[in-house]
């Protein structure tokens, strides 16, 4: 098979435990770019999060894609045009942030470069503004200032309790909203029909390929359904257990280069 679009997630698959991208992995991604592969960021990450690992790879340069917000919004990074765009009204947040107070956990949503914080902020929203390299701001009233469509909300709590949670608001929300969690810690709320899968569907349509020529790599919960839409799906050594059972392959760690491995295997066509 002669694979002509690569997915990566960020987190825990092209960036390592430091949250960087290593050389190896940089030039084996540039190399398969100049070849003609396409290669595409699809993260949960707000778009601003994943704007340097985007330059990194130079995905401007040879006009490949960012899927954020787990698909969310998908952005020609060349031209910057958003090719996709699908948003929660601002009615349906402030009822996500009452039931975010309701439940005790941490709600946040997007506003360009800063995260709103409908709730007291708490180590895992810093973690999340820390690592999208974004400003985080406490409001005082969710429904007064979030009065915009946004990609996403985030709840955040201890990872056995969010499960609970998880459970409840899926039952109540099936029919508006595709709830799941990237980490043990983060609730993704998002709008119905939008996951990694659904808008790579889309996106490979766009893009005039079929899902046998589509390799997608992660690690998380929010990376299972692109896993198991791919042609190959590839789970890293580090991934959530759920993520090894349904990959096709599985590769090394993200602090082994784990990328590199798969470039080279399936595309370059080396022994590994």
């Amino acid at each position: 098979m002669e694979y002509k679009l690569l997915v990566l997630d960020i987190d825990g698959t092209v960036t390592n435990s430091k949250k960087e991208i290593t050389p190896e992995t940089k030039e084996a991604i540039l190399r398969i770019q100049e070849m003609g592969v396409h290669v595409a960021i699809a993260s949960g990450r707000p778009t601003p999060g994943t704007r340097k690992v985007a330059e990194t790879l130079e995905l401007d340069r040879f006009g490949n894609y960012v899927l954020s917000f787990n698909g969310g919004r998908v952005t020609n990074c060349k031209t910057g045009e958003i090719v996709l765009d699908k948003t929660i009204p601002p009615e349906m947040a402030a009822v996500l942030c009452e039931e975010a107070k309701a439940y005790g956990v941490g709600i946040l949503t997007y506003d360009n470069e800063v995260a709103l914080a409908g709730s007291a902020v708490d180590e895992y929203m810093e973690l999340e503004a820390r690592i999208n390299g974004i400003t985080i701001k406490e409001v005082g009233d969710f429904k007064e200032v979030v009065d915009f469509p946004v990609n996403k909300c985030l709840m955040t709590g201890e990872p056995e309790y969010l499960a609970t949670v998880e459970k409840r608001l899926k039952e109540k929300y099936a029919g508006s909203l595709n709830i799941f969690r990237s980490e043990p810690f983060f609730l993704e709320l998002m709008p119905k029909g939008i996951d990694k899968a659904s808008v790579l569907r889309r996106f490979i349509s766009f893009l005039g390929i079929s899902r046998d020529e589509v390799i997608c790599c992660g690690d998380g919960y929010n990376d299972l359904s692109m896993i198991a839409f791919a042609g190959l799906g590839v789970a890293m050594a580090n991934a959530r257990k759920e993520v090894l059972e349904a990959a096709d392959y599985i590769t090394a760690s993200n602090d082994e280069d784990g990328i590199v491995k798969v470039i080279e295997r399936f595309i370059l066509k080396h022994e590994v």
